[in-house]
């Protein structure tokens, strides 16, 4: 048999972070050494974009950089760490888990990501072994919950509604079984574990998917259940759709090349939609996300890594290229797409009853944050709930929190804890405030260029004025504002949205499809406070006033021409 030839990816030399993976040794590196260095809080930066691919990165309290470099001091220097959770689930014993290591080691505060994750922040390079070990004993990780890998896998997180959204979550903890990393670095650096003798093993022998480069970029997976894409399953990367038939789950639609994240002042590099290229049975799904990511490894652009993710691999070699090539390396040929439907993307606030008889109650946590606060002691509540709770706890796409699996014996019990300590699930805010979402941004991320999660309730608040005159108030409307146009917080998706430019500066878009498949528009740049409500005042009006029966408000400002409708990221500039 004839070994196929595979072509160079791109022009240009490998980037640097490819020196770094190559020269790693399986994602070792010098990690060892650095984090006993004792004469700085800080690491190398090789070994911080190493220190990724095992779920954490150095970051610097950037409220307290202006003052440290006048005393001479070194900058603030801790650890960010996120832990895998896949489909968003964890156990009782294991928020517990979250809960202890977040006010022992890090900053008292937890925080729900976009991708179900979670992650907390002010760990200091000291206490980073003790607190994965910690994590390590509650049967969770952070391996590859950053890096150039496989992240999270994603899935719509009430999956014991019914006997489909079981089967669809054991599938997201097959996928995320199955495209971990194979490397022994994790258990060797953080868990003591017993080294590898011979450090020349061939990159099959222990990393068989990914090889000793890994990928060009961080690769993102997501499970929606129709009709509900609470995921945003066309921002994945691969996004995987279950069809239904006859209430069966018989396999899933295929999305491939989604993406938020951009460069400023680059238009060769914009957010895009994944695009459904056919249907596969549930026993195919996990050989075909295996050869998806693999047409990655060998064609993304491993030269500059603003334009390495699948996306431009996707839209520089064509969507039919990329088809053939998975089908050449599956042997057979994916089926034609099934018809689905969405609805929302959302979550659904409140108490509800599962099929199984037990129930899920849905919390509203705004931005994700979990803490105390002197009027809302959110973290000490969920504390109080995770000791007696039999079910499981499970994370949002949207940053919010289910409380699940909840018996009709313990349902009593959980009902007066949430109402002793006033946890909400958000029925008192605005149907905008329950549909926002925002990255954490300053002082904590280094690429934040404005504020998002500290400043999107202050945004909120002036903007629900405007929304109870014009009427608006339980009308949903998907917000999100980002402090940088990586587009964590899924930005381009949001039918109102603000990327960061400048301190108190944003980009504003418009036009986003309600359930997440269309992107928005640049409808303002580089504008303040003052002029983002002078904006939104009379558009809010007209909407209440010349919606049409059951029009979201993206498709208002489409069909009232106030932006133009994208639905290719290659037409987002224009």
């Amino acid at each position: 048999m004839t070994k196929k030839i595979i072509l160079p990816p791109q022009p240009g030399p490998p980037s640097d972070v490819e020196r770094i993976k190559s020269e790693s040794n399986y994602l070792r590196g010098t990690l060892v050494e650095t984090l006993e260095y004792p004469i700085s809080s800080g690491i190398p930066d090789d070994d911080n974009r190493l220190m990724k691919h095992h779920g954490s990165y150095l970051q610097d309290d950037r409220d307290l950089r202006n003052e440290r470099q006048r005393q001479k001091l070194e900058p603030a220097y801790q650890f960010m760490v996120r832990v895998r959770a896949p489909g968003g689930v964890a156990t009782s014993a294991q928020w517990l888990a979250m809960d202890g290591v977040a006010n022992k080691f890090g900053n008292g505060t937890l925080k729900l990501t976009t991708r179900q994750a979670f992650q907390m922040h002010g760990i200091l390079k000291w206490n980073m072994k003790e607190n994965i070990q910690e994590i390590n004993a509650a049967l969770m990780d952070t391996l590859a919950a950053c890096g150039d890998v496989n992240r999270n896998v994603m899935c719509n997180p009430n999956p014991y509604q019914s006997d489909i959204h079981a089967e669809v979550y054991g599938w997201a903890q097959k996928l995320s079984d199955y495209l971990s990393p194979r490397t022994n670095a994790y258990h060797e650096i953080w868990l003591d574990g017993e080294k590898v003798i011979d450090s020349q093993e061939t990159e099959e022998e222990i990393e068989p998917l990914y090889g000793a480069l890994y990928l060009p970029r961080k690769f993102k997976i997501g499970v929606a259940v129709p009709p509900n894409n609470d995921v945003d399953v066309f921002s994945q990367d691969l996004g995987l759709i279950a069809i239904l038939e006859e209430g069966k789950l018989v396999g899933f639609n295929i999305a491939v090349g989604g993406g938020m994240g951009m460069t400023h002042g680059d238009t060769d590099t914009y957010p895009q939609l994944a695009r459904v290229i056919g249907f596969c049975t549930t026993d195919q799904i996990i050989e075909v996300a295996e050869k998806i990511i693999t047409i990655q490894r060998d064609y993304g652009n491993r030269s500059v890594r603003k334009y390495a993710r699948f996306k431009y691999t996707i839209d520089t070699r064509g969507l039919e290229w990329v088809v053939k090539e998975l089908n050449e390396r599956l042997g057979w040929e994916l089926e034609t797409a099934r018809d689905y439907h969405f609805e929302h993307n959302g979550d659904r606030y409140g108490w509800i009853e599962g099929s199984d008889g037990t129930w899920h109650f849905t919390l509203f946590i705004q931005n994700g944050r979990i803490q105390d606060l002197d009027d809302y002691p959110l973290m000490t509540g969920l504390r109080e709930i995770a000791k007696i709770h039999t079910g499981d706890f499970r994370l949002s796409p949207n940053q919010n929190l289910i409380i699940s699996n909840v018996s009709s014996q313990n349902k009593k019990k959980i009902v007066e804890l949430i109402e002793q300590h006033g946890l909400t699930d958000g029925q008192h805010h605005s149907a905008l405030r329950r549909s926002s979402m925002a990255c954490v941004a300053f002082p904590t991320c280094g690429l934040a260029m404005a504020e998002a999660e500290r400043y999107l309730p202050t945004l909120l608040d002036k903007m629900e004025l405007i929304l109870d005159e014009a009427g608006l108030r339980e009308k949903e409307i998907i917000i999100r504002i980002s402090g940088c146009p990586n587009g964590c917080s899924r930005p381009s998706l949001g039918e109102i949205a603000f990327i960061g430019k400048s301190p108190g500066k944003y980009n504003m878009y418009l036009g986003a499809g309600f359930v997440g498949d269309r992107l928005n528009k640049l409808y303002r740049e580089n504008i303040g406070e003052e002029e983002i409500l002078a904006l939104l005042r009379p558009l809010f009006f007209q909407y209440a006033k010349e919606r049409q029966e059951g029009e979201h408000f993206g498709d208002f400002v489409i069909r009232a021409g106030h932006v133009k409708a994208v639905q290719s990221g290659l037409d987002f500039h224009d």
